[in-house]
C-alpha cells in the first residue's frame, strides 16, 4: 500500500494528454482512473479482511481529495464508484450518495453511456469513445459498480441490467476453442480485433464472476450463476495448461513468446484462490492460484512493488502491440496483488 501511493512518473512517459489541455495521471496516487478504482477496489478488500484503519484512511481520503476535483464519466472512471458503494454505507454521506445516484443513472439513460448493438456497454474512455466496441474491462469497471448501485440504491433493474451486460459480454468475448476471453469485440467490423487472448484483460474476467455472484448472492441452482460458474470453469481450466514453471502466464496467454506478466498473475491467484474458496471451481486448482501466488511474491521487490507489470493496454490491432506494452510499475499491480495475497489470508 505504500508503494501504491508512492508511485510517481518522473518523467512524464506514461501521463494521458487529452485535447481539451486535461492531463490525467495513470501512474500516480493523484488522479481519476480505471487504475485508481482498481487500487481502491484492493485496499477495500483488504481491509474488509483485517480492519486495517491505514487502509481505510488511504481509501477515505482518496475521495475527499477527488470528488470534488470531478472528472468526465466514462467506463473506467465508474471504477472508484464500486468501493465508494462499499464506503458510504459504512460512512454515510448525503453527497456521496448524490454523486453514486448521478453516475448510476449515467450508466442506464438512453442519453447517457453510449450502448452498442443488443445494449452492450460501449467501452468509451478518456480519448475515444470507441464506437460499437465492448471490452473484457467492462466487466470490473463499470458493471461490478452498477450491480453494487441496484443493492445501494434498492433499484433491482440495475442488478438486471448487470446481469444482462455478462451475458452479452460472454457472448461476444468468450473464446469457445480455449474458454479464454478476447480483449474485445466490434460491432462495425463484427471482429475480435487482433484475437488477442489478453492476460489482464482475462484476470478481470477471472475476478469479476466470482465477485458478481458474491455480490448478488446468487443461490446454488440459479441459472445465471451455473452459467457464470461453467465459464470461469473453462476459463481456469486453460489457464492451468499454460501457466508458466515460476508460477506466471504470459502476456498473451497461450503465446510464450510473448513477456511474463505479474499483474494478471495476481488477478489470476485471487479469482481462483477465491473461487475454491467459493466452491465454484474444483479444489484442484487450488495448487494452481497458490503457484501463482508464489510467483507474485516472487516479483515484489524490497520496495514493496510487484514488478513486472504491463502498463495500461488499449485494444491492439495485432499480436504484436501487446508483445510492446512496456513494463512499469501501477497502482493496479500493487491492488491485484494486495488482493491476492488478502485472499491467501482467508486460508489461515
Amino acid at each position: 500500500m505504500d508503494n501504491l501511493v508512492s508511485i510517481h512518473d518522473e518523467t512524464g512517459e506514461f501521463l494521458l494528454r487529452l485535447e481539451d489541455g486535461r492531463v490525467i495521471d495513470t501512474k500516480g496516487w493523484n488522479g481519476w482512473e480505471w487504475t485508481h478504482g482498481i487500487g481502491l477496489f484492493g485496499m477495500w478488500r483488504y481491509f474488509e479482511q483485517t480492519g486495517d484503519e491505514k487502509a481505510l484512511g488511504i481509501i477515505r481520503q482518496w475521495f475527499l481529495d477527488q470528488l470534488p476535483r470531478g472528472t468526465t464519466k466514462n467506463i473506467n472512471t465508474v471504477s472508484p464508484f464500486l468501493t465508494l458503494a462499499n464506503l458510504y454505507e459504512r460512512e454515510p454521506n448525503a453527497d456521496w450518495l448524490a454523486q453514486i445516484e448521478e453516475w448510476a443513472e449515467w450508466l442506464m439513460a438512453p442519453d447517457g453511456l453510449p450502448k452498442t448493438e443488443e445494449g452492450g456497454f460501449q467501452h468509451i474512455v478518456y480519448n475515444d469513445e470507441n464506437p460499437g466496441e465492448m471490452w473484457d474491462d467492462t466487466l470490473m469497471m463499470s458493471v461490478l459498480p452498477l450491480a453494487r448501485f441496484g443493492q445501494l440504491l434498492n433499484r433491482p433493474h440495475y442488478i438486471e441490467e448487470a446481469k444482462r451486460q455478462f451475458l452479452v459480454h460472454i457472448k461476444y468475448l468468450f473464446d469457445t476453442k480455449t474458454g479464454l476471453w478476447f480483449h474485445g469485440w466490434d460491432f462495425n467490423g463484427r471482429h475480435n480485433f487482433a484475437g488477442a487472448l489478453w492476460a489482464r484483460g482475462n484476470c478481470w474476467i477471472t475476478i469479476a464472476i466470482p465477485e458478481i455472484i458474491e455480490l448478488l448472492d446468487l443461490p446454488e441452482g440459479d441459472a445465471f450463476r451455473t452459467f457464470l460458474i461453467d465459464t470461469l470453469a473453462a476459463q481456469v481450466k486453460t489457464l492451468a495448461s499454460t501457466q508458466a514453471e515460476n508460477g506466471l502466464w504470459h502476456t498473451l496467454v497461450i503465446d510464450p513468446t510473448s513477456y511474463l506478466e505479474a499483474s494478471a498473475t495476481a488477478g489470476f491467484a485471487y479469482g481462483i484462490l477465491k473461487g475454491v474458496r467459493m466452491g465454484l471451481l474444483d479444489p484442484a486448482y487450488e495448487a494452481v492460484g497458490l503457484k501463482a501466488l508464489q510467483g507474485v511474491i516472487d516479483h515484489i521487490n524490497d520496495d514493496g512493488e510487484l514488478t513486472q507489470v504491463s502498463f495500461g493496454t488499449a485494444m491492439g490491432d495485432t499480436m504484436q502491440f501487446y508483445k510492446d506494452i512496456a513494463l512499469t510499475s501501477m497502482p493496479y499491480g500493487q491492488s491485484l496483488a494486495i488482493c491476492a495475497l488478502g485472499e491467501a489470508l482467508q486460508r489461515r
